[in-house]
């Protein structure tokens, strides 16, 4: 699964749980929440004042 700014982060922690350090790293500590289970990577970044571009980066490079 490559991961986009248009990956839902609900669908993202499903298929790697690993990846929630770097969600919660950048201070993403919603992760639980229903919206958060339907946002894009973008929409939630824009929300949190974070750069998608860079998470995206993070996250494929965990991969």
């Amino acid at each position: 699964m490559e991961i986009t700014k248009n990956s839902i982060i609900g669908d993202v922690l499903d298929r790697h749980p690993e990846t929630a350090q770097l969600f919660l790293s950048i201070g993403m500590h919603c992760l639980g929440c229903p919206a958060s289970r339907g946002e894009t990577i973008e929409e939630a970044c824009m929300v949190h004042g974070a750069d998608a571009d860079a998470l995206v980066a993070a996250l494929n490079n965990a991969l």
